[in-house]
């Protein structure tokens, strides 16, 4: 059990370095994934709030059609 221990050990220190490249591409790969994602969040609610206060606002416009009614009522009279 010991030697197994020891051999164990001795190929864990052999291979350190590449171990530890490995873990440093791993860990960044993960913060790359987790800002892209933190990001496509804060940009899709960012739109989202740009929407529910500028884009949901409705403009009216107010025609005055008095001269309209007033051509008719005068086609109405003659009749």
């Amino acid at each position: 059990m010991s030697q197994e221990k020891v051999n164990r050990y001795k190929e864990q220190k052999k291979n350190r370095k590449e171990i530890m490249k490995k873990e440093k591409r791993k860990s960044m790969i993960e913060k790359a994934i987790a800002g892209v994602v933190c990001l496509a969040i804060v940009g899709w609610l960012g739109f989202s709030v740009y929407d529910w206060t500028i884009g949901s606002k409705t403009t009216s416009d107010e025609v005055n059609v008095t001269a309209i009614t007033d051509y008719l009522n005068g086609l109405n009279a003659e009749e």
